[in-house]
């Protein structure tokens, strides 16, 4: 029923949009001068909505259409590199937000001084993995530390990892004894942020050596379900990663992904550059990008992985 819903969704937008073009066409044959703004609007309206059915035929793979568990891990460099994964949270999160999906806080583990050590952030919305799986790989910033007293440019990395949340997959099946569930005290900043209960949730998939930690929200039985959730989604990851290897080891072109290997730079200093190192396509808007705007990557990442 629910395949359903989303194939009658997408034939009632195609026949909407035919409907606009014939209307439209109707209206040019009516030869009224008075009627050219109307017209011209109407053009340059239906061209933006081609454009993004034209992306939308990109996202044609198994998991695309659905939610998406974006995870983001500070790299080498300590406080440098845990404000840069923070960053990281808010840019992904204003992108989000003005794309209009849904965002939930599973798992975050706060930095010493600043910033996070990690987080992972559940995506919810239509396509919101088919975007979003552009952004996976290590992001490098190169900037004038505000943790250095001498003031001093600093690189530092992050990698962030984005998983196709899985609800209905009768490949992956978690079997109840694979899985060794730890139940801890939630860590934070001290003081209230402490919970004094166990709600605190660790799994351990044994056949795969997954860990998957969960302690956002209060209620043990929520941290344990969120907890799944990531589990699952990291086991397709890790099936469609296998898929992926044995193809490219087929063809001859597999390469390990290192840590080194950055997908994108962020250069604030000496110059203002985001560049993606897979399709050339940069700004020097280095604040809208850290602000979510992040469109136009996702697009130039579509059409080169095309």
């Amino acid at each position: 029923m629910k395949k359903l819903s989303a194939l009658r969704e997408e034939v009632h937008g195609w026949e909407k949009l035919q409907k606009r073009i014939t209307d439209l066409l109707d209206l040019a044959q009516m030869e009224d001068e008075s009627l050219l703004p109307e017209i011209e609007q109407e053009v340059e309206d239906l061209q933006k909505i081609l454009e993004q059915k034209e992306l939308s035929t990109l996202l044609s793979g198994p998991y695309d259409q659905g939610n998406a568990l974006l995870a983001i891990h500070a790299g080498a460099g300590g406080t440098d590199s845990q404000d840069w994964a923070a960053m990281l949270q808010r840019m992904y999160l204003r992108w989000a937000e003005r794309s209009g999906y849904e965002t939930e806080i599973l798992d975050m583990t706060e930095g010493e001084e600043a910033g996070i050590k990690s987080v992972t952030i559940a995506v919810n919305g239509k396509y919101a993995y088919g975007y979003l799986k552009s952004e996976k790989g290590v992001h490098r910033l190169v900037r004038l530390s505000p943790f250095d007293a001498a003031h001093r440019r600093h690189t530092s990395f992050a990698l962030v990892e984005v998983l196709p949340e899985i609800e209905d997959d009768d490949d992956i099946v978690i079997n109840p004894e694979d899985v060794r569930i730890d139940i801890f005290k939630s860590s934070g900043a001290g003081g209230q942020n402490v919970q004094k209960n166990a709600t605190a949730v660790r799994l351990l998939h044994l056949p795969t050596g997954i860990i998957v930690t969960c302690q956002n929200e209060r209620s043990q039985t929520q941290n344990r379900e969120n907890a799944f959730r990531v589990l699952r989604a990291r086991l397709a990851a890790l099936k469609q990663e296998q898929q992926e290897k044995e193809l490219e080891a087929l063809r001859g072109e597999y390469q390990k992904a290192e840590w080194g290997s950055q997908i994108r730079s962020y250069v604030l200093h000496p110059y203002q550059l985001v560049k993606d190192h897979r399709t050339d396509y940069e700004t020097g808007n280095t604040q809208a990008v850290l602000d979510g705007e992040l469109d136009g990557f996702i697009e130039a990442y579509l059409r080169w992985k095309r």
